[in-house]
């Protein structure tokens, strides 16, 4: 069976770019201003105060994951009151030592691994199309064991630490996918995924992008009228059908002009477009740029 969340993954290529070690003890609080990347924080002992911009606070406790799939302003503190001290994203990823917030003698109310994402895929919107803008997740086991795994390897000095720091960081953000499915979430792929009714659509959709799709066949998949169908996909996806048949279409495309070496006759072929004009001039509207230029960019 054809798996779009594996798909989507694929072609995000994540890696951990930037992660270091954050404590505190006592009474703090810094506030981070927008950073716009992705990024995560997993609570490897103690508990601390997240509170995002335009969100209710949360109360973060050992073995919590945090994900900011676009990582707007946020506070994060031992919850008493105090002025926070702000912090510039950018310049803090620039060092990547750890850092030790309020009283600095003595042992650590609570330990923190923080850090965030880059994507070798040119498309960030994939992700913050996948979830909702805080994703905080408690109580998985699968999470919990990772979050162990995080913590011995962040605390010992072995060699090739990093590469498996940013491997436990992909699969974090695999088990976070997973596990954010469903009703509660803002509409995206994984709503859409978690509705009976139009996951096998979404998958036919991942499985076949060159097929001619229509909405009625669509529909006919879904076991639903054309008109259920298209607003009940819209509803729980966000976008309409066939918009989103052309955004998987043109992710595929990029992935194939700038990874896998196609040419544009082949990837017009791969993506459902008769001829490479048709496909050029569709990529050229989505994209702001012809394939062929598209694919001479650096990666």
């Amino acid at each position: 069976m054809n798996d779009p969340l594996s798909d989507i993954v694929r072609l995000l290529r994540p890696r951990a770019v930037f992660s270091k070690g954050i404590s505190g003890a006592g009474t703090w609080a810094v506030h981070y201003t927008e950073f716009g990347e992705p990024s995560f924080c997993v609570v490897l002992e103690g508990a601390c105060l997240l509170r995002v911009d335009d969100h209710p606070p949360v109360a973060l406790e050992a073995g919590d994951f945090v994900l900011l799939p676009a990582t707007p302003g946020f506070t994060l503190g031992s919850g008493d009151t105090h002025l926070p001290t702000r912090i510039d994203p950018h310049a803090a990823a620039a060092h990547p030592a750890d850092i030790r917030h309020g009283r600095t003698d003595g042992p650590p109310d609570v330990r923190l691994l923080g850090g965030w994402f880059r994507f070798d895929a040119h498309d960030p919107a994939l992700l913050t199309s996948l979830l909702p803008a805080l994703v905080h997740v408690r109580g998985q086991p699968r999470l919990s064991m990772l979050v162990r795994l995080l913590a011995e390897e962040a605390d010992a000095d072995r060699p090739g630490r990093g590469i498996v720091l940013a491997r436990l960081i992909d699969l974090l953000l695999v088990e976070t996918l997973r596990t954010s499915a469903g009703d509660g979430n803002s509409p995206g792929l994984l709503r859409g995924l978690a509705d009976a009714r139009l996951a096998p659509t979404l998958r036919e959709m991942h499985a076949r992008p060159a097929h001619g799709w229509t909405i009625e066949q669509l529909a006919r998949l879904a076991a639903l009228s054309r008109s259920a169908f298209f607003d009940r996909f819209t509803r729980q996806v966000g976008i309409a059908p066939m918009e989103y048949l052309l955004s998987w279409r043109m992710a595929l495309a990029r992935d194939l002009l700038r990874h896998q070496d196609a040419s544009v006759g082949e990837a017009a072929e791969r993506v459902g477009y008769g001829s490479p004009s048709a496909f050029s001039a569709a990529f050229s509207r989505y994209v702001g740029m012809s394939p062929g230029r598209y694919a001479r960019q650096p990666a």
